[in-house]
């Protein structure tokens, strides 16, 4: 179990001072010394990164304060780990990914593989086939959001898929219809 104590940081700086001290408690070879931390308050999807500088062998945790708002603390820290896990892949390494290395010292350290979201996607691509359930969240609109018939697919069965607008429920399936869709909406895209 980590000590994680109760902190209720407040700023951006008190997240970032409480995750340098929390991270000098996980059990992981990473050198501290040589990781920055740093806050994003324009993230909508993931609730950290770490970022690897070659050049100078340091990494770059970037933790987003949305993502710590949503969670609390507690929650937070798994998010914590798990960026610790990509900082020591970074510097035993020199590349990162979410691979079997990166699942079994995640496991290690009791850090998700992937981290939870936080916030509600605004665009949802559904498989158009009958038989396949695939789906998956988008939080921009992205050319496959955008224009879906431009070449994507399904990412389980390479069928077509559809868009749908979260909130209003307003799906398409081409370029045009994306276009007819944010015309329709208005105000409310």
């Amino acid at each position: 179990m980590h000590d994680t104590g109760t902190p209720d940081p407040e700023t951006p700086a008190e997240l970032c001072d409480w995750a340098r001290t929390y991270a000098s408690t996980v059990d992981v070879a990473v050198d501290l010394d040589r990781v920055d931390w740093d806050v994003s308050k324009r993230a909508k999807r993931r609730a950290g990164a770490c970022r690897y500088h070659p050049d100078e062998e340091t990494c770059t945790i970037v933790l987003t304060w949305q993502a710590y708002r949503a969670f609390g603390w507690r929650q937070f820290t798994d998010t914590i780990r798990h960026e610790l896990v990509h900082a020591w892949e970074f510097q035993q390494f020199g590349e990162s990914g979410h691979g079997e290395r990166f699942r079994e010292k995640a496991t290690e350290l009791d850090a998700p593989r992937h981290c939870k979201t936080f916030s509600e996607p605004r665009y949802l691509l559904r498989c158009a086939a009958s038989d396949c359930d695939w789906r998956a969240a988008r939080h921009r609109a992205s050319k496959p959001v955008k224009r879906p018939a431009d070449g994507y697919r399904c990412g389980a069965c390479q069928s077509p898929y559809e868009v749908e607008h979260v909130d209003s429920g307003e799906t398409w399936r081409t370029a045009a219809g994306y276009r007819e869709a944010r015309a329709a909406l208005g105000d409310d895209w």
